[in-house]
């Protein structure tokens, strides 16, 4: 079978790579693989947020995923370094309102088994000393993050190893069972996965409704250096109904993010983005500006009409989605790729997929 991915961020490279796996021929299409959100993203992989508090379909996807998660990088990493580290996530409460958040959390890690160490702020400042003062901390020792500079080539190089084609050309519209390319070259499928995030209604040749529109939500990411990591593991600063993700590298660099702005498709990295993100972190880290300024990005969260993803087939023959993940695509890739597979391959999914299923919205 002929599969066809329009799409290569990181939700469609590994629906391709897992496809690939199961013995189907795929195409991934993009004019630059890898380079928009999924390059952007912090990777942060963390047990639960408040998004799942009162969204057990949700919450039981992520879990699905979690369960994954380990497993499929193991794999891809036999394959090429995938950057994924599970050394532990680190919540810090900075207000009391953060701390009651806290005890929400921990409640959900508890009744769906996830590990997790509630801390006094003496614990927390001894785990992460770079903090400014905090009221109080969790940790959950079995989470971690993926660094996307290792996990992007990697995905491409597992589609490449497989025999996959990348075809570096904008998909313009599907026509007969092919995907016309903007060189005018078309790519025929018997089966097509549309993973291009907020371009995905865009692609021209279908009907009107039968794709959701996507739309974009922008998020900068800011990277600072040092020669050795201020942090020692992936953590969230929660402080005034917010969550600011702050990842170390190995390598000294910490990736710090998300603004949440409704722009448009406006792709810029902006003034005002380094200025929030700068300020939210140093009020976390009293010790952040003694860091040597690595930059800025920004990229498009998909969201979907509800705000929940799409994975599965669409209102047309032969035609799937694998988008709208919002702020989740690193999380949900590995629960994404799987139930992609299972549906091309003509086999069950798993259960926690089914509330997920494009004709949802239909």
């Amino acid at each position: 079978m002929n599969v066809v991915v329009v799409g290569g961020g990181v939700i469609g490279l590994a629906v391709a790579w897992r496809a690939q796996r199961a013995g189907l021929t795929v195409t991934v299409i993009d004019p630059a693989p890898a380079s928009k959100a999924s390059h952007v993203t912090a990777g942060m992989l963390p047990p639960g947020n408040e998004q799942l508090f009162d969204k057990p379909e949700l919450l039981a996807l992520c879990l699905r995923s979690r369960e994954l998660i380990p497993s499929f990088m193991a794999e891809l990493g036999e394959i090429a370094p995938a950057g994924y580290r599970r050394d532990g996530v680190l919540d810090a409460a900075f207000d009391e309102e953060a701390l009651d958040s806290l005890d929400r959390q921990i409640a959900l890690q508890e009744s769906v088994g996830i590990p997790a160490e509630r801390l006094t702020a003496e614990e927390v400042a001894k785990l992460q000393p770079a903090f400014g003062p905090v009221h109080g901390g969790l940790f959950s020792p079995d989470e971690g993050a993926v660094d996307p500079r290792f996990l992007n080539p990697a995905l491409i190089k597992a589609v490449e190893s497989l025999g996959g084609t990348l075809v570096r050309r904008r998909a313009v519209r599907v026509a007969d069972h092919a995907v016309v390319l903007d060189n005018g070259e078309s790519v025929p499928f018997d089966r097509l996965v549309l993973a291009a995030g907020p371009w995905t209604h865009r692609i021209e040749g279908l009907p009107e409704g039968a794709v959701p529109e996507i739309h974009p939500v922008k998020g900068h990411i800011l990277r600072l250096t040092s020669e050795t990591p201020l942090l020692g593991v992936t953590a969230r600063a929660m402080s005034k109904g917010t969550s600011l993700y702050l990842v170390p590298r190995p390598d000294g660099e910490l990736a710090i993010g998300a603004t949440y702005e409704e722009v448009g498709y406006d792709e810029s990295a902006t003034a005002s983005g380094a200025f929030e993100l700068l300020t939210r972190a140093s009020a976390a880290i009293p010790g952040l500006g003694a860091l040597r300024f690595g930059g800025i990005s920004a990229g498009f969260r998909p969201c979907s009409p509800d705000g929940l993803p799409l994975i599965g087939p669409s209102t047309l023959p032969d035609v799937y989605l694998a988008t709208g993940h919002a702020r989740m695509g690193v999380q949900l890739a590995a629960v994404t790729a799987e139930t992609l597979t299972a549906q091309l391959t003509g086999t069950e999914p798993h259960a926690s997929t089914v509330p997920f299923s494009p004709l949802r919205l239909s």
